[in-house]
């Protein structure tokens, strides 16, 4: 799984090198058997976003740092290709220090699933919060249905409120090497999501639409899930190639 984020994120047009940072020394050597750079990094790191600052911290001469997690699979090329595209734009005008990336909820399940972190944005795009919990709160809807579940299944158009964060971040580098520099905050630790840190220092987090939808994989059921989608037309042999031959 790991190789196949990587070579998604090497299909990306605009990414000039694809690191894999880990702690593990059996994916270091998998990935390097299947020609993919990697970097054993520290055991002690609290979040993936501190991992990839340690490996940023040797790449002096990158101003954008992507981190596509590895846990998403089937995250598209495309996807990473305008999330570094937004951070560009945010440098030439000194704004957001970190991009990511949301994908509309399809479903009630989704929605109360806590592994499937949802994001509000503000009127500009800009990250308000992120949490693992359905928000916003349709508080107009449910004082007409009587609960949050009834709410939804009554106006199923209610999920067009929510939107799914994917793991990919992109990082201006010297915003990433200070954000490792920072605790955890509390509602970090509470939510153990690690971009709210980023939030509870003041970082603008810009979000943008992803191009395709994408499945993360946090369970066995997830990992199921996603197989039979790359055995399937959707991400099969086509899409492999695609990777190979970029």
């Amino acid at each position: 799984m790991v190789c196949w984020v990587a070579e998604r994120a090497r299909a990306a047009r605009n990414v000039d090198r694809v690191i894999v940072a880990t702690d593990s020394q059996q994916i270091v050597d998998a990935v390097a058997a299947s020609g993919i750079e990697a970097m054993l990094t520290s055991p002690d790191h609290t979040s993936g976003t501190d991992r990839v600052a340690e490996v940023a911290a040797t790449i002096p001469d990158a101003e954008i740092i992507v981190n596509v997690q590895g846990d998403e699979p089937l995250i598209s090329p495309a996807t990473i290709e305008r999330a570094v595209e937004a951070m560009t734009f945010e440098i030439s005008k000194n704004g957001a220090g970190i991009v990511t990336t949301w994908e509309p909820i399809e479903s009630h399940d989704d929605l109360l699933n806590p592994d499937l972190v949802k994001v509000v944005v503000d009127e500009d795009e800009n990250a308000v919060y992120f949490s693992r919990s359905p928000i916003p709160y349709p508080r107009d809807a449910v004082k007409r249905h009587g609960s949050p579940e009834s709410a939804l299944q009554n106006e199923p158009d209610l999920l067009r409120l929510f939107r799914k964060h994917t793991g990919l971040y992109v990082y201006r580098r010297d915003v990433l090497l200070e954000f490792t520099k920072w605790p955890q905050s509390e509602l970090e630790k509470i939510e153990a999501l690690e971009q709210l840190r980023a939030l509870a220092h003041g970082v603008k987090i810009k979000v943008v639409a992803a191009c395709t939808a994408s499945t993360g994989v946090d369970t066995v059921e997830d990992l199921e899930k996603v197989r039979a989608l790359i055995e399937s037309s959707i991400y099969g042999h086509k899409e492999a190639q695609t990777a190979q031959r970029t």
